[in-house]
């Protein structure tokens, strides 16, 4: 009789079974440790999702405002009027003519005043005079006269403070107040200077003298 073998040979379905259960139990120590791997990223996840929900937020600067773009400067700009009244106020430049002319004047009445002192005899009196001048009509410009009648310099005349009055038919008089030494400033050379104003003046009137 033959001898039986000792190594019993496998059958092809057996071998089959041996591999896919291999490979399930492979597969089922992946799935375990991918469904580890996924609780934990869910957890950092509400982790996650609970700081942002808590944490303060931060209030955004306020950007600086931006600053104009200069303006380029066209040639026409150069033709523009400026309405601003600060240039209608500014007062036109001496001229050198007439500086020449004011420190001349100026130098006369020093000197006429110097020689009048040198005769006075007895004490220094002074007077409160007020003076109204009139223009020609309403279209005189009266910030003008009055500019011109206290250019007037005098030894001894010292100009005070000054008010429009109503005229009539629109046009207004000029009443300004000055205070003189008596021996020093006479009335009529006073009302000649300023009626020497011919372009602005029409008449002057001395409206009031008082002793001080």
């Amino acid at each position: 009789s033959s001898g039986i073998n000792a190594e019993w040979p496998l059958r092809p379905g057996m071998q089959l079974y041996g591999g896919l259960e291999t490979r399930l139990e492979k597969l089922e120590a992946e799935n375990t440790h991918l469904f580890n791997v996924t609780n934990i990223l869910v957890k950092r996840l509400a982790e996650l999702e609970r700081a942002l929900d808590g944490a303060p937020v931060a209030a955004a600067k306020p950007s600086a405002p931006a600053k104009p773009a200069k303006k380029e400067e066209s040639d026409d700009d150069s033709f523009k009027f400026d309405d601003s009244d600060e240039e209608e106020d500014e007062a036109p430049k001496e001229t050198e003519m007439q500086r020449m002319k004011r420190l001349a004047a100026e130098k006369k009445a020093k000197a006429d005043a110097e020689k009048a002192a040198a005769g006075h005899q007895g004490p220094i009196t002074k007077s409160n005079v007020i003076i109204d001048i009139k223009p020609w009509d309403d279209e005189t410009d009266l910030g003008l006269m009055e500019k011109e009648v206290r250019a007037i310099k005098m030894e001894g005349l010292h100009w005070g403070a000054s008010k429009l009055e109503e005229v009539g038919y629109g046009i207004k008089k000029l009443r300004i107040a000055t205070t003189i030494i008596d021996h020093l400033v006479g009335l009529y050379d006073l009302e000649d200077k300023i009626t020497e104003i011919e372009d602005c003046v029409q008449s002057v009137d001395i409206v009031a003298h008082n002793k001080i």
